[in-house]
């Protein structure tokens, strides 16, 4: 996932940010009569580097704010929130690393808002972050992806514990119909802190999915900091699920609920079955060489597969396993599931990246993390919601 192909901000604790007055700096349309302007303070103020880890807010005192326009270096408009009186606006998101700020404001004077008018421009630069934190995001933006596909946040640095809270405030998903769902953390299988979002239960076909990221400016620990903010979509497809019976040798397709095809195939020996539970197709590769050093095994085989479907990122795949004379007849693989290479085919076409593959009466009794792959379904609705840091 690359959300919106990217992840991650900025740097340490800020301790109140200076502010400047700003006096009209264009002329207003009230007489002189009219009473005195409003004076107009912005936080932060002018200068170069300018600390991090805070909003910019704007105050009118003596009279309320009419118009605030605030824009970074690159042309974006910093969005905010206007007080019910007009006396302050405050930005929705914080200040990102190395960024210049245009604040441009109109007010006018009196306690009723009826006085002097006056315009004024602030401007200021930000500090640089020790590091960036970027992140890529699962499914990517615009993908079609199948009912089990969680969305999925993979940041570049280590995310400090006591900013997950906070970081998990500042991201949103928004569907269409509305899904209930929950975030989660994750160590995925790289080691990387990761957090993923998945529905109570499956999506339902046709589902449109929005995430945004409103992080900028929001300090992730261990000096890294998030430098923008992130926005993907993406959509759910067919329901096509799998169901793997191990003992019986048999993949079952089913669609909508519905079982459309069998397969015949060798799922893992008695010495390394097939591993249990629900999982997510998280990846597939039309050819691939299967390495058994990838899986612990050292320099026992190099072979060539067609038509692979990943399931677990430790190495449980759906393949074609020309090389096995025992298919349908005999579990012999080492913890994958192989077929003839026309019916790794099909499985290849039918299953979307995100539909979900059930493993069913292995003698496997290893438990799957969630991070190795995209297994959210590995564990209970109950037992996801505890991985959300607003519940600690």
């Amino acid at each position: 996932m690359h959300v919106a192909s990217g992840r991650r901000t900025a740097l340490v604790a800020s301790a109140l940010l200076g502010s400047i007055a700003l006096t009209a700096c264009s002329g207003g349309s009230g007489s002189a009569d009219a009473g005195p302007e409003a004076k107009v303070t912005v936080t932060p103020g002018g200068g170069q580097d300018v600390k991090l880890g805070s909003p910019i807010s704007v105050k009118a005192d003596g009279g309320r704010l009419t118009g605030v326009e605030v824009k970074d270096d690159k042309g974006n408009q910093v969005t905010g929130r206007l007080a019910g009186d007009g006396s302050a606006w405050t930005s929705d998101s914080k200040v990102a690393p190395k960024t210049r700020y245009t604040v441009h404001t109109k007010a006018k004077g009196g306690n009723d808002g009826k006085g002097k008018e006056s315009q004024s421009t602030a401007t200021f630069t930000t500090q640089q972050a020790p590091k960036v934190n970027k992140l890529t995001n699962t499914p990517g933006n615009g993908e079609t992806v199948g009912t089990g596909m969680p969305v999925s946040i993979l940041f570049d640095h280590p995310v400090d514990e006591s900013r997950r809270a906070e970081i998990e405030k500042s991201l949103t998903v928004t569907t269409q119909p509305k899904v209930e769902g929950a975030w989660g953390w994750v160590k995925d299988w790289s080691g990387q802190d990761r957090i993923d979002w998945r529905p109570k239960d499956y999506w339902p076909t046709g589902t449109k999915v929005s995430v945004n990221g409103n992080l900028a400016g929001i300090d992730s620990g261990e000096g890294g900091w998030f430098a923008r903010n992130y926005a993907f979509a993406f959509s759910i497809g067919a329901d096509r699920k799998a169901v793997i019976d191990v003992p019986a040798h048999k993949l079952t397709m089913y669609e909508n609920g519905k079982e459309v095809g069998h397969i015949m195939g060798s799922a893992g020996s008695p010495t390394d079955p097939t591993r249990g539970g629900v999982h997510t197709v998280r990846s597939k590769n039309a050819a691939e060489t299967m390495d058994s050093a990838t899986i612990g095994h050292g320099n026992e085989w190099m072979l060539d597969s067609k038509w692979v479907t990943h399931l677990t990122a430790s190495g449980t795949f759906l393949h074609s396993a020309p090389w096995n004379q025992s298919i349908g007849v005999e579990n012999n693989s080492h913890g994958c599931f192989g077929m003839t290479t026309s019916d790794a085919k099909k499985i290849y076409d039918f299953l979307l990246i995100g539909s979900t593959v059930e493993v069913k009466n292995t003698t496997s009794t290893k438990k799957t993390d969630v991070g190795n792959g995209l297994e959210v379904w590995q564990e209970t609705w109950e037992q996801w919601q505890k991985r959300s840091a607003l519940k600690k």
